[in-house]
């Protein structure tokens, strides 16, 4: 699950995680059935929102507490003072700086206003979706997709079908976008902060040009044949307020150029002209802000200070607070009728904030026994791997549903053991292993909506605009459906 991915690219090197020595007694003694809550909470959210969907929107936030106490209180009864050390790790030094980095983000975009966008045409879209695959590995995925989905679905306001705008927004802005430099998904940042080169990671440029393109092409095909099937293409000479449209739309869309109005000097018809405007510009400040701090985090170090026994660093504070105010700077200076245009609110962040409290501690049993490899029950899953085609697949579909910053970490270290090699071999000779690590870490997060941080927060809101997304398990049959045989394709091809 690449989403707490963005918590440990901020946070902290990977290196203590894997030697933590209580964390290492942990991982071996863990029974298998102790990741039940975490099975458990992935149902409900698949199941619940399908099931008892007014009961789910209500009290969400009650059911992640109820699966994350079903695991904790037993956790602390068993293990005591090892149990709760554990616990607070993950709360101080991963969910915390997870959650204040989507804040941050999700503050800083939501005051960027984009009026007059150009209409939510196929190419458009294509173009709007391209953009944003591009920006992802140099903003990250979580800021790229933050700052896009608003305009996208601002421009698509008046379609009838709308789901398969944003799957394929959060398969290609929201992770594969992230594939070229440790600025783009948290996995790649934590091998930066292992010692592999900054630009190594461009080496993914072939494989994710490979999966970008062919996603750009079925959904410039998809979207052709939805626009044309709802018969816009045949409406695209009239005037917009001639179209079935929404009147608050009026201000905000282009539908056509070739609409004509009469000049009041010469008394001619004359196209007319629209004019896009980008409101909230001076936010990119705070989101290169924002940037600076996770690396500056990465790179400096100032000293540790313990707080309630779990060693915590001071860039990593310093860092957080820094994020704080960015975010607390934007909602100072932007003029409240911006957010309003976005249609902002709390919620999205709220769902998220509530739902992965419960995931970041259920998931504390599935990673403490990858982290101890044989020695866990989850051995047989290290035991498996022998060739970059088994490093892709594996990190991957873990990475779907588990953090992909500690699971890439663990086949990182992996492939260092069984080959007795250091960093510098794995970006030479072994650099094909290095290669299936980093994409199945990165490209698979686009498989669930728990698989990196922005694909929730992409789906609430979406749903905050009345576009019905599909279900956990109705999102899965697109991603496995379209993903699946671009993956299989990648592993012939490239592993």
């Amino acid at each position: 699950m690449p989403i707490s991915a963005e918590a440990m690219s901020i946070s902290a090197p990977a290196g203590p995680a894997i030697a933590n020595p209580a964390e290492g007694k942990l991982g071996a003694a863990l029974p298998l059935w102790s990741v039940i809550p975490f099975v458990g909470i992935l149902l409900s959210i698949a199941i619940c929102p399908l099931v008892v969907p007014d009961f789910w929107h209500h009290h969400f936030g009650k059911v992640s507490a109820f699966w994350g106490g079903l695991f904790a209180i037993p956790f602390l009864f068993a293990y005591g003072g090892e149990a709760m050390h554990e616990i607070l790790h993950v709360y101080l030094l991963e969910y915390i700086p997870f959650i204040i980095l989507l804040w941050a983000l999700y503050t800083i975009s939501g005051g960027i206003l984009v009026k007059g966008a150009p209409i939510g045409v196929p190419i458009n879209n294509l173009i709007l979706l391209t953009i944003g695959t591009a920006l992802a590995s140099w903003i990250g995925t979580t800021g790229a997709a933050m700052v896009l989905i608003r305009p996208l679905v601002k421009m698509n306001k008046y379609r009838h079908s709308k789901v398969h705008l944003i799957v394929f927004f959060i398969f290609l802005v929201a992770n594969v976008g992230g594939s070229l430099t440790p600025l783009g998904d948290p996995p790649l940042f934590l091998g930066f902060l292992q010692g592999v080169e900054f630009f190594w990671t461009l080496n993914l440029l072939e494989p994710m040009l490979f999966v970008a393109v062919i996603l750009l092409f079925v959904f410039f095909a998809w979207d052709t044949y939805m626009f044309r099937k709802e018969g816009w293409h045949e409406k695209m000479h009239l005037i917009k307020s001639e179209i079935d449209m929404p009147d608050d739309m009026v201000d905000d869309v282009v539908i056509t150029e070739q609409a004509e109005v009469e000049d009041p000097k010469t008394h001619k018809m004359e196209p007319k002209k629209y004019k896009m405007e980008i409101k909230g510009l001076f936010n990119i400040i705070f989101l290169a802000g924002v940037i600076g701090g996770v690396l500056f985090s990465g790179k400096f170090k100032l000293g540790e200070v313990t707080v309630l026994g779990v060693h915590m660093e001071w860039q990593n504070i310093a860092r957080d607070l820094f994020l704080i105010l960015m975010g607390f700077l934007s909602l100072k200076f932007t003029p409240t009728e911006f957010r309003e245009g976005n249609d902002f609110t709390w919620f999205p962040i709220e769902e998220v904030a509530k739902l992965f409290a419960g995931i970041f501690v259920t998931i504390i049993p599935a990673l403490a026994m990858l982290r101890v490899g044989m020695e866990g029950q989850l051995g047989f899953i290290i035991q498996a791997v022998q060739e970059p085609a088994h490093y892709f697949w594996i990190t991957g579909l873990l990475s779907s549903f588990l953090d992909n910053a500690p699971t890439y970490l663990v086949f990182f270290n992996t492939a260092l053991g069984k080959s007795g090699q250091d960093v510098a071999w794995l970006m030479t000779d072994g650099a094909p292993t290095l290669l299936a690590i980093s994409a199945g870490a990165v490209f698979f997060g686009a498989v669930t909506y728990i698989g990196n941080a922005p694909n929730f927060m992409v789906k609430s809101i979406a749903e905050q605009s009345d576009i019905k997304m599909p279900s956990f398990f109705g999102y899965m049959i697109y991603s496995v459906a379209i993903l699946g045989l671009i993956f299989v394709a990648v592993t012939f091809i490239f592993f």
